[in-house]
């Protein structure tokens, strides 16, 4: 699943990494939530092009009930959509085909059960760099007036990283799957389905981090900030 993550790169660095014509106004996010806009890249006119969408379908315009999700979705708003089904279930099927798109991001949370409570994790990529996340959008429904549409963020099983924390994580894309990603033409589905798997564990690390990112009312640095040390339990000293 994908509940939070992150986007903190400049706008020229979204620009080389998404081949953009337009460096996109933008400002750092440290802890990017559902139902907020966020920032994706779709074809547009034969070319990627910077959009604003929100995060997260609203559940009225989802054409089916009872699918499979990821345990991050509330009562209203689907936020993640599984990889395994999008293709061919009914829910995702006409996005899947049709209205694919690319989320820029720069690491994602997940939450540890802990003994004291959900413990939040960063993963990010080693070498720090922006990187995409495999997204679908639904254009807004009628007499919705300027708004763009909304996005869900598809996910797959974890890999060996992030199994301990949890056993969904997003589908990251690597760059060279970019232009297929985005690619309308219709008959090539099968092998989109390809890129839907597990990104490297060894191209990717966690770190604990503060549990301020646990608070959708914090958005800066302070989020990402290392988790303080825990106190060791259970030692037995000699008096």
């Amino acid at each position: 699943m994908c509940g939070r993550f992150s986007l903190t790169a400049s706008g020229e660095e979204l620009a080389e990494a998404f081949g953009l014509d337009d460096v996109p106004d933008i400002v750092p996010r440290y802890n990017i939530a559902p139902s907020q806009p966020l920032l994706v890249v779709r074809r547009e006119g034969g070319r990627p092009r910077a959009a604003a969408l929100r995060w997260g379908l609203s559940r009225a315009a989802v054409p089916v009930r009872g699918f499979p999700g990821d345990g991050a979705d509330g009562p209203d708003l689907l936020i993640n959509a599984r990889s395994e089904t999008a293709a061919t279930g009914q829910a995702f099927r006409d996005s899947f085909r049709n209205r694919r798109c690319l989320i820029p991001a720069d690491g994602f949370y997940e939450w540890k059960r802990g003994r004291s409570g959900p413990d939040p994790f960063h993963v990010r990529r080693r070498d720090q760099r922006v990187f995409a996340f495999a997204g679908l959008w639904a254009p807004p429904p009628p007499g919705a007036g300027a708004e763009q549409g909304a996005c869900v963020i598809l996910t797959t099983e974890a890999n060996v990283l992030v199994a301990p924390i949890h056993d969904r994580m997003p589908v990251i894309l690597p760059p060279e799957a970019y232009g297929a990603w985005l690619e309308t033409a219709r008959g090539h589905e099968l092998a989109l389905e390809r890129l839907l798997r597990p990104f490297p564990e060894a191209e990717l690390e966690a770190r604990a981090v503060s549990a301020a990112v646990n608070s959708v009312a914090n958005d800066g640095p302070q989020c990402q900030a290392p988790a303080p040390p825990r106190p060791a339990q259970g030692l037995l000293f000699p008096e």
